[in-house]
């Protein structure tokens, strides 16, 4: 196995008393791991940071062996993690991208979703400029393995119009008449997942209550206690921020 590419770094974990285990996002041959040797070293510190983009190369004996993996820095993201809330929301982008891709799988859109969320917290790093992206990029997460919502039409009336509540169990869109009398049951639909358009922070934390919903049910169910804890002070700070 011989593969180089550029790649999103998601995660780093020490491996032996020098080396690291790396997991980055290749656009067209998906989640690839790798052991770095001398990953723990002071100078490949700063290249092995979760969100940034990097040339890597992979080569093993076989496809069952844990590659080698030999990283190139392309574009740093490291100095955002001197700031709480992009810290927060690049650890949680790429750590919830790492638990939950199956390795060696193309998922172009999502490589493309996920930089995309990497460079709006950069560009703009006060949450109003990148949290609708988060947003849509949990989404879209949720559709690429499977478990996608259908925002399309009522589940109760076929209605394509007025959608305002998605339903907690089926993922189904609901209007606001289908929903009439049920609304403390349901999910509130914010309007810029239908329509576009800007979101005030009342709709961007309803999308977040939406996608961590099904998050939580359908795809980080025995994925850690951790992971979990990192949404939860995602949005706790988005809350603080906009109090």
């Amino acid at each position: 196995m011989h593969l180089r590419a550029e790649a999103i770094l998601l995660s780093v974990r020490g491996h032996g008393e020098h080396g690291a285990v790396a997991r980055a996002l290749t656009e067209q041959d998906g989640l690839q791991p790798g052991y770095v040797r001398g990953g723990r070293s002071r100078a490949l510190r700063p290249v092995l940071q979760p969100a940034n983009l990097i040339l890597g190369e992979w080569r093993s004996r076989t496809e069952e062996q844990l590659a080698g993996l030999t990283v190139e820095l392309i574009h740093s993201r490291a100095p955002l993690f001197g700031e709480p809330l992009p810290a927060i929301a690049l650890q949680w982008a790429t750590a919830l991208t790492a638990s939950t891709l199956p390795e060696a799988q193309p998922y172009p859109r999502l490589y493309a979703a996920l930089d995309g969320v990497l460079a709006a917290i950069e560009a703009a790093p006060a949450a109003r400029g990148w949290a609708t992206a988060m947003v849509r990029y949990e989404l879209l997460l949720l559709a690429e393995l499977g478990f996608g919502l259908d925002l399309e039409r009522c589940a109760a009336t076929g209605s394509m119009q007025d959608l305002g509540y998605v339903s907690p169990k089926s993922g189904i869109a609901v209007s606001r008449a289908g929903a009439s009398g049920y609304e403390d049951r349901l999910l509130r639909l914010p309007e810029f997942l239908t329509e576009g358009g800007a979101a005030e922070w009342s709709d961007i934390l309803d999308g977040l209550r939406l996608t961590g919903h099904f998050l939580e049910r359908d795809l980080l169910i025995g994925r850690g206690a951790d992971l979990l804890s990192t949404r939860v002070r995602l949005v706790d700070r988005l809350k603080r921020a906009v109090a």
